[in-house]
């Protein structure tokens, strides 16, 4: 997954776009606990993110690989997800 775009939300929740046009929310609550993370309990900080495209990070060192991301996100919207499905292939008869 190469991440696109990326923007901090409310609630502790980024906005993420991947490359291939997927977009979703990834939930950091869980992690604000721990200690690398919990620096970002501090809006500010968790507003200054950085892309580095195969993984998100912050200025207090905490990151997240796009692999984690892609496991625990809940995607939006696929652009391609219908791409190579037919309109009519339900109502198409069979060859013979």
């Amino acid at each position: 997954m190469n991440i696109s775009e990326i923007t901090a939300k409310d609630n502790y929740t980024l906005y993420i776009k991947t490359e291939d046009g997927k977009t979703g929310l990834f939930d950091v609550k869980p992690y604000l606990e721990s200690e690398a993370f919990a620096p970002l309990k501090d809006k500010a900080e968790f507003e200054r993110i950085y892309n580095g495209n195969y993984f998100i990070e912050w200025d207090c060192g905490a990151d997240l690989s796009a692999d984690t991301i892609q496991s625990h996100w809940v995607i939006m919207h696929t652009d391609h997800a219908q791409q190579n499905v037919p309109a009519d292939s339900a109502n198409t008869p069979p060859l013979s």
